[in-house]
């Protein structure tokens, strides 16, 4: 997949970080576009190998990523951007990380730089989890992230908006640990396919606490049951295959770049074409994406279904409209994303998309975290 995430050709063009001014120049005449979701929406966001490049595979890594000053944070490309652009699409952002409670300031010291907004940050008490001698909990993520999930479901001052329909969520998250499980998870349980004494023994064989098992089954239970998650994203931080993902249906989306998320979450109606194209540029001007990497990042999703070229009129009709920014070095890689995916729109209406599925949780709970699977092989 080293056309989709953009590395080819990075070298020769790195002088387009000397146009920073025109790129500039062209996100201020992009101001935010007309287009606005009629309904509240939550987005839910993991921090590390999501958001941020962290490594913590080794001692070493974990103690380099405690000391690491906020500006020597890297964010995975995109990320940021799609975080704002969500943001100013009244979009809720929520994150939610097995990052450790001690890290906040830093945390959120980065999430500053970076200009986004936020309306919790939700970390990992491992200090605590020690001092009880719960040494499952460091480690584990279904008992810590699954009943994180329902608690903040339940904070939220509403579960409908002021049209009566129940508020959704996207949840983002990446193919480390078990992001693909708990998040496919949650949303079965908000919808009430998983509840009560099926949602306990799922949990007691993912080796959860008592406590934590106590903790879910009750707050689920004060949950309306009604289908909540629209969409579950995978940042594919480990190369993993998307097929490794099938088993979980339609509902998840594995991703190699963000602006494969962008262009899943404008089909899904919660982005504009304006914002799609910031991104691009972004991704152009400032992570060396060629117009044709831009372009291959959406066949990509469409050969695997996720996309299916409904919104494709929109994005060229919204980058035909801008004229000016043309001037600027990445936009011309941004023509040439935006006449790839034209010429492609005929091929795209015939995508057949993927097969709903119910998911074999009994099955998958042995092994749901694959960075603890991968370490027992």
């Amino acid at each position: 997949m080293d056309d989709v995430d953009g590395s080819t050709g990075a070298a020769r063009r790195l002088q387009r970080d000397e146009d920073a001014g025109s790129l500039e120049r062209m996100l201020a005449r992009w101001t935010s576009s007309p287009y606005l979701p009629a309904r509240v929406f939550v987005a839910r966001w993991d921090l590390d190998k999501t958001y941020l490049r962290t490594d913590f595979d080794t001692v070493g890594d974990l103690l380099r990523t405690a000391f690491e000053r906020p500006d020597q944070k890297r964010t995975v490309p995109g990320a940021a951007a799609l975080m704002r652009e969500l943001s100013d699409h009244g979009v809720e952002v929520h994150i939610l990380s097995g990052s450790p409670e001690q890290l906040r300031r830093r945390v959120v010291e980065k999430l500053e730089l970076d200009g986004v907004r936020f309306a919790s940050l939700t970390l990992k008490p491992n200090v605590q989890n020690i001092l009880r001698l719960r040494f499952r909990a460091v480690r584990g993520q279904l008992g810590y992230k699954l009943p994180a999930l329902l608690r903040r479901r339940c904070e939220l001052p509403t579960q409908t908006d002021a049209t009566g329909h129940v508020i959704q969520e996207v949840l983002l998250g990446d193919d480390a640990e078990a992001d693909a499980f708990v998040y496919s998870l949650y949303a079965d349980v908000c919808s009430g396919d998983v509840r009560g004494d099926r949602l306990g023994a799922l949990m007691r064989a993912g080796h959860c606490y008592e406590d934590d098992v106590a903790d879910t089954v009750r707050m689920a239970s004060y949950l309306p049951t009604s289908p909540t998650v629209e969409r579950i994203l995978i940042h594919l931080d480990q190369q993993s295959s998307p097929s490794n993902f099938d088993h979980f249906g339609p509902r998840v989306v594995p991703f190699f770049n963000y602006l494969q998320a962008a262009f899943v979450l404008y089909e899904d109606g919660r982005l504009s074409a304006r914002a799609v194209l910031r991104i691009a540029l972004e991704m152009a001007s400032r992570h060396h994406f060629e117009g044709s990497a831009l372009a291959r990042s959406y066949l990509e999703l469409a050969r695997r279904g996720h996309v299916d070229g409904r919104g494709l009129g929109g994005l060229v009709a919204e980058y035909e409209g801008f004229q000016e920014g043309r001037q600027a070095i990445a936009a011309s890689e941004l023509s040439s994303m935006v006449a790839e995916l034209a010429a492609s729109a005929r091929e795209l209406a015939a995508s057949v998309p993927p097969t709903p599925r119910v998911i074999d949780y009994e099955a998958l709970v042995s092994n749901h975290n694959p960075r603890r699977h991968k370490k027992r092989r």
